[in-house]
């Protein structure tokens, strides 16, 4: 049997990566609970008190951010890994502002997730962008950024960046941009 260190809550609504990574951690002796929404999220941490979670920051109906501080208050040993497709530097920093141990971009696998778990220290050794970002990934940033700071409100987002709804929807349906 796992041992508490060794029990994690997977929260995504993509059934098909919660399955592969369940799989891929119970075969590495983790016990794994998984999680499609916020409600149930906040129900099965509290009866199951993980050590580690996995959180998806865009949920189906939610925010993985606005689920972060409550399920640390749920589970305030939980070490939670935030993970996303959608990344940006605005959601990353409150991310990690709000409590996340870490965050990382999708796709990754299991391997990646517990690296990410076991790492407690920044790494100065991190290397450093030959090239500025590009103009594209710039405007995915100050999107996501103004989106952080309407709490995901789009129309509101829309009216402060000055574009349609319906436009700025479909630019969000789209994944970041690379650098």
């Amino acid at each position: 049997m796992p041992t508490r260190e060794q029990r994690l809550l997977i929260i995504d609504d993509d059934e098909m990566f919660c399955h592969v990574l369940n799989r891929a951690l119970t075969r590495r002796g983790y016990e794994v609970i998984i999680a499609h929404d916020a409600e149930q999220a906040l129900t099965m941490a509290a009866q199951f008190s993980p050590t580690m979670a996995t959180l998806d920051l865009k949920l189906e109906n939610s925010s993985g951010l606005k689920l972060l501080p409550e399920l640390l208050a749920t589970v305030p040993q939980c070490r939670v890994v935030v993970l996303t497709g959608y990344s940006s530097i605005a959601t990353a920093v409150e991310a990690i502002k709000l409590g996340a141990a870490n965050y990382l971009c999708k796709p990754v696998d299991a391997d990646d997730v517990l690296t990410a778990f076991e790492r407690q220290d920044g790494d100065p050794d991190t290397e450093l962008a030959d090239n500025p970002p590009s103009i594209n990934r710039i405007t995915w940033e100050h999107i996501q950024k103004v989106l952080q700071e309407h709490d995901g409100n789009i129309s509101a987002t829309a009216r402060a960046l000055g574009m349609h709804r319906r436009t700025l929807q479909r630019k969000l349906q789209k994944r970041p941009v690379r650098r």
